[in-house]
């Protein structure tokens, strides 16, 4: 079973592809950032990407989750951020790289878990949320990191243009090999 990554700019509607995605029947893996962040605000923690264990509690969290999917998955899994995405995050955020999210890192590197990685571009504008305190011009420069980050590491990264929804879904689609699902 291929694993698919869809990374991009905060905001880019990477969310709103996989939702449809699993629509169609795909298995997904949510993006555990946002999870981490809610967790950590309702436990009191206003600013919880600038405490010490942030992305390890990210990538543990991604780990955990790709690994429940693949135990039962028999189809193509679609991933929301992966560890390169995590690492992308530490390096916006100019927190040191633990040994763990270096290992995961690796881990995904050397071992090719990921088939492809679809890279979503920015739709022109972000929606602030709890967990995206992100201007537009700064989710630019992220996608930026983001797109530079996978290239260093050797991925190939497999544009998603701004559009229609079902349009954007059907280029992943298409370019796993799957057919289009009917949005209809």
């Amino acid at each position: 079973m291929p694993r698919y990554v869809l990374t991009g700019a905060p905001g880019a509607g990477k969310t709103a592809i996989l939702r449809l995605l699993e629509q169609a029947g795909h298995q997904v893996v949510e993006e555990a950032a946002t999870d981490v962040i809610a967790r950590e605000q309702s436990l009191g923690s206003r600013q919880p990407w600038t405490s010490p264990g942030f992305t390890d509690a990210v990538v543990t969290l991604q780990r955990q989750r790709e690994e429940r999917v693949i135990d039962g998955a028999a189809r193509a899994i679609f991933v929301d951020r992966s560890p390169v995405c995590t690492l992308a995050l530490a390096r916006q955020l100019r927190s040191p790289v633990s040994a763990l999210l270096q290992a995961e890192v690796d881990r995904v590197v050397a071992e090719r878990v990921y088939a492809g990685v679809f890279f979503v571009r920015n739709l022109g504008f972000v929606e602030p949320t709890a967990a995206r305190r992100i201007s537009f011009e700064e989710s630019l420069a992220f996608e930026k990191l983001h797109e530079r980050t996978y290239r260093e590491l050797g991925f190939e990264l497999i544009e998603v243009p701004a559009g229609p929804l079902p349009w954007r879904v059907a280029q992943v689609c298409v370019a796993a090999g799957l057919p289009p699902p009917n949005l209809g």
